[in-house]
């Protein structure tokens, strides 16, 4: 695999795992057949677990990627420093960017989550190396979140000079239309978690970024 960081400039999916989706023996169906089709980049999200069964799942997740895929953890950071996981994707209420980064170093990547242009452009002045916007569409996995649109990731894509992360939404109908924004690499969580065949579902995903 190339250098990990560098991965975030190549165009791909990005799938974030769901514990209201998908969970247990079925999560590790569904995370096997999309690294066969091809996904590099998985976010291992949890929001209900406790620390030991989070470790426990997020240590078998590991063995399934195997270096295949970028393994990030979701919020939890001691997790992404106790599993040696290649970085964390943080949120506006999660742990401040800097001490993350005091914590993990400089080799581990820190994804940040933004809801708005001007809070991506806020995110890029600090020590985080992609930022994710969204949701782009509407989506269950976060009801409460507002679809910013094609246009806000038009105008990011512009403006943001690292990787951007598109979410929220996306699927097959629509992922063509992400990527036409510019933005390189996209995350789905539905779209294939919830497929009944996720080697095919992330191949046809693949072929549209």
């Amino acid at each position: 695999m190339m250098l990990k960081k560098e991965l975030l400039k190549k165009p791909g999916l990005y799938l974030v795992t769901d514990s209201g989706v998908l969970k247990g023996k079925n999560l590790f169906d569904a995370l096997s057949g999309s690294l066969k089709a091809g996904l590099d980049m998985v976010q291992f999200r949890d929001k209900e677990a406790s620390d030991a069964d989070f470790f426990k799942t997020g240590l078998k997740i590991k063995g399934l990627l195997k270096n295949k895929a970028l393994f990030i953890i979701n919020d939890r950071v001691h997790m992404a420093l106790a599993l040696d996981a290649d970085g964390v994707h943080l949120g506006p209420t999660d742990m401040p960017i800097e001490i993350a980064r005091k914590i993990l170093g400089k080799k581990k990547i820190i994804g940040f989550s933004s809801r708005s242009l001007k809070e991506a452009m806020e995110a890029q002045k600090q020590a985080v190396d992609y930022i994710a916007i969204g949701a782009i569409f509407k989506t269950p996995v976060k009801p409460d979140y507002k679809a910013v649109g094609l246009g806000t990731l038009k105008q990011a894509a512009k403006k943001i000079k690292i990787p951007i992360i598109a979410i929220g939404g996306i699927n097959k109908a629509n992922i063509k239309e992400v990527a036409a924004t510019g933005v390189k690499r996209i995350a789905v969580v539905r779209a294939i978690l919830k497929a009944k065949n996720h080697y095919s579902a992330t191949r046809n995903l693949l072929e549209r970024v």
